[in-house]
């Protein structure tokens, strides 16, 4: 499987394929071949999902090699990140963090010990393979410490404001801007301090580039709009799948 946390900290443009929950395997396979991704993404915020489509689309990413991202459906749910992940996940993103309490949650269910307290887990984990084996559970806890990624998705000025008290801590592998909830957000506020999606990356660049954590751009654009983006230091970007 490719090595999603390592691609994410080390690659000048790592790449999410985004895709249906209920893509087939045929047609991941297709869309994996037409770019260079790192990861595929389904989406639990705004799109509907079940339990065992996720366990599918799972699956069928593991045979191709690749590890699964999906995004939580709410913020209150990051409890539930061991969960998911139970479903075949190597990724969980928390959508509109907006207090430590959400990041704290995030980082106790979603790692096992010694970063957090996840609980063990079923058959259908990734890296078990198609038999759901029965991994020694250090080794397997050790494996997924060092294999799984953590996201916190930030989409507003208050997330903007305490973006290195969120990240800067063991546990947290890359940031994520929604702009268009940030816009939202933005525009709620009387004379906000930064006014534009722009400076609130730049700033957020300026608190997370001093201690290495990379951003995302969590909305999909096509290979040749990067460059602007890239211009504040973000480093991980979204594609449609194509199929």
């Amino acid at each position: 499987m490719k090595p999603f946390k390592q691609t994410v900290k080390e690659k000048k443009a790592a790449v999410l394929m985004n895709c249906p929950i209920d893509i087939e395997k045929g047609q991941m396979e297709v869309a994996l071949g037409n770019g260079d991704y790192d990861c595929v993404y389904f989406d639990g915020q705004h799109r509907p999902i079940s339990e065992r489509e996720i366990v599918t689309f799972c699956a069928n990413a593991e045979d191709l090699g690749m590890p699964a991202q999906m995004r939580l459906p709410h913020t209150r749910q990051a409890y539930l990140a061991g969960r998911f992940c139970d479903f075949g996940l190597s990724s969980i993103m928390v959508p509109e963090v907006m207090t430590e309490e959400t990041v704290a949650e995030a980082v106790e269910f979603f790692w096992y010990g010694p970063i957090g307290r996840r609980s063990w887990g079923g058959p259908n984990r990734v890296g078990l393979g198609p038999s759901g084996g029965n991994p020694d559970r250090l080794e397997y806890a050790e494996w997924w410490n060092n294999h799984a990624v953590l996201v916190l998705q930030f989409e507003s000025l208050e997330a903007v404001a305490h973006a290195r008290r969120f990240a800067d801590r063991p546990g947290i592998d890359y940031v994520a801007f929604g702009p268009n909830d940030m816009k939202f957000n933005i525009e709620r506020h009387t004379d906000p301090p930064l006014s534009t999606v722009e400076a609130c990356f730049q700033n957020v660049a300026d608190q997370l580039d001093p201690i290495g954590i990379p951003r995302c751009l969590a909305v999909a654009i096509p290979a040749v709009e990067r460059d602007k983006w890239q211009a504040v230091g973000v480093t991980i970007f979204w594609e449609e799948a194509k199929f």
